[in-house]
């Protein structure tokens, strides 16, 4: 006994089929290209946030003072 062949398959054939959306080639390109510019931008405001240096934070200074000349008192 042969199972009976469904009617949805058969009456909607082929031309009630939704085919899938495919990206052009250019759109695709244009795609990649955005997402490779995103990912510099925000590689470039990473590293610009990372280099500046925190407002008031802790300044280390050094300073050298030359020695002082000694003079000789007679006593």
């Amino acid at each position: 006994m042969t199972p009976p062949a469904t009617p949805f398959r058969s009456e909607r054939g082929l031309a009630g089929r939704r085919r899938a959306k495919r990206r052009s080639p250019r759109n695709t390109i244009l795609l990649a290209l955005a997402f490779v510019v995103a990912f510099g931008v925000g590689v470039a405001l990473g590293q610009a946030l990372h280099d500046n240096p925190r407002p008031g934070g802790v300044q280390t200074s050094f300073r050298t003072l030359p020695p002082l000349t000694q003079t000789r008192t007679p006593g």
